[in-house]
């Protein structure tokens, strides 16, 4: 689905995806300061307050309020996305692409052909669930949501303290401690039901999370099965150096970075042809495996 426009819009590309950011901070985080714009596109506060200010005038009237409270910019209860889809994700990728800007902004027209990107289903999250929920990871605070899962498709409500959002390749999920658990899980954010509350501190913050802080390197060479010319056909495609690829991850994420490497490490297929890789050190992964 395009962007929201009714003409062509006069700007430049520089211009329009600062507009982009404006309307992907504003709508999702809730508050749009002129530092945001600074930091992540090297401008002056001036050139920031500017381009806010040409947004509310020419692109998004009425779309942003200033709080003094807040000492920002946040959406109006009318807010309507102009320049993009108003999508969870133009956020969530922005987050997880912060180095590589142009990527946040993949719904935008550039006429290029010869070239086709498979785009994977959206999975919906509705801002005023992701607001809180940034909010109380950032301030590491206690969070009272209402969550689905496939063993328990009732909502249920539980008090989790989230740290960071993640995402595995096909969906988003939040890494929390859970109360009702009392460990750290994965929930997964289009499952959150109703709009989570925000409490008071928490003790169990990133720190605390084993799993997450422990770092991994899963060995990844050619399917030994292979002749030598196959392996080496396998070791161009994955950049591997001295017949291996070393992917350095967070243990709680090693069975998410199998999947897409698509690699299952505890069981060889009969035709090595059909996997063509496999996992070296598997007795160093088992404990971090689902299941």
């Amino acid at each position: 689905m395009p962007p929201r426009t009714n003409k062509k819009w006069p700007f430049r590309w520089e211009l329009l995806l600062r507009y982009r950011f404006i309307e992907t901070i504003a709508l999702w985080e809730g508050r749009l300061t002129t530092r945001h714009l600074c930091d992540t596109f090297g401008i002056g506060r001036q050139q920031a307050s500017k381009d806010i200010n040409n947004y509310i005038r020419e692109v998004g009237a009425g779309n942003l309020e200033y709080d003094k409270f807040l000492k920002g910019y946040k959406p109006t209860d009318n807010f309507q996305p102009q320049v993009t889809q108003g999508l969870a994700d133009e956020y969530l990728h922005l987050m997880a692409r912060n180095n590589e800007l142009m990527n946040v902004f993949e719904s935008l027209s550039l006429n290029m052909a010869n070239v086709e990107v498979l785009s994977l289903p959206v999975r919906d999250v509705k801002p005023e669930v992701l607001r809180p929920i940034m909010q109380a990871a950032r301030q590491q605070k206690r969070l009272d949501v209402d969550y689905v899962s496939i063993n328990n498709p009732d909502r249920e409500g539980r008090i989790i303290v989230p740290h960071t959002l993640v995402y595995t390749g096909l969906r988003w999920h939040v890494r929390a401690w859970c109360e009702k658990n009392q460990e750290y899980r994965d929930f997964v954010l289009s499952r959150f039901r109703d709009i989570p509350e925000i409490m008071d501190d928490a003790e169990h913050g990133i720190a605390g999370d084993t799993e997450w802080n422990t770092t991994i390197t899963i060995r990844i060479a050619p399917d030994p099965r292979l002749n030598r010319d196959q392996r080496e056909v396998v070791e161009v495609d994955y950049g591997m150096e001295n017949g291996a690829l070393e992917v350095i991850t967070r243990a709680k994420l090693v069975p998410y970075a199998l999947k897409l490497l698509h690699v299952d490490p505890k069981e060889e297929l009969e035709d090595p042809m059909a996997q063509q890789i496999i996992v070296e050190n598997r007795d160093e992964l088992n404990p971090w495996l689902f299941g």
